[in-house]
């Protein structure tokens, strides 16, 4: 269902950006649908489905958006918390955000970064998670890094990485990294996230790591942390 284009066709107006109707597409025939546009919108709505969701009656609806719009679950969240009477209780989007840290520690003889390994991965990578509405990107890397692993860190300026991936052929997923130093390496993971943790030199992480983007991350990471003093 996600990223499937459809017609809308639109019986109402709901707020500024939210308009409610039916789908006309033969696969989705029928099927309740809200329009969410920036623009104003006529009789028809052409665009693809970016999040089915359920509402507090029970019913499932799709979300539709036009091709070149990026909602993300805290945008579409906020936009629904202005109807009334209408609870959105779930929601699968096909776009996703995240953000996290390369989470250095710098001691007298060495710097070392943190790795993790989630309780549902098979990879090293670095603390992260979903953006929560509200938050900028360096409050949710900072929230994520404390929550999975127990440090407070501090988000450096200037260092901002993009990794945009679709892991399972539609689902949009982008991740924002940050650099963020730690001053300690006492961890404690959030074992219903982390399975396992290790602190490893640079090099280490190169040959731990296997994602083009985790390394390309690393490296530019390694460039960053040299002018730290």
């Amino acid at each position: 269902m996600l990223a499937n284009k459809v017609t809308v066709n639109i019986f109402g107006k709901l707020s500024k950006n939210i308009y409610s109707g039916y789908t006309s597409f033969e696969k989705t025939a029928n099927k309740k649908a809200y329009v969410l546009s920036e623009t104003p919108v006529n009789e028809t709505f052409k665009g693809i489905v970016i999040a089915v969701a359920c509402f507090n009656d029970n019913e499932e609806r799709l979300i539709v958006a036009s091709e070149n719009a990026v909602y993300y679950e805290p945008d579409i969240r906020v936009n629904f918390s202005y109807l009334r009477n209408t609870e959105l209780t779930s929601i699968r989007c096909l776009y996703e955000k995240s953000c996290g840290g390369i989470v250095f520690y710098k001691s007298k003889t060495s710097t070392r970064i943190l790795l993790v390994k989630n309780n549902n991965g098979r990879y090293w990578s670095f603390p992260k998670g979903h953006i929560e509405i509200g938050e900028t990107e360096e409050q949710t890397a900072a929230r994520e890094i404390k929550e999975e692993t127990s440090l407070d860190v501090e988000i450096k300026e200037g260092f901002r990485e993009v990794s945009d991936y679709c892991p399972f052929g539609k689902i949009h997923k982008r991740v924002v990294f940050f650099l963020a130093q730690a001053f300690t390496d006492n961890v404690n993971v959030q074992e219903e996230e982390i399975a396992e943790y290790i602190w490893v030199d640079l090099q280490q992480a190169r040959k731990l790591c296997t994602y083009d983007n985790d390394l390309r991350i690393i490296s530019k990471a390694e460039t960053a942390i040299k002018l730290i003093k």
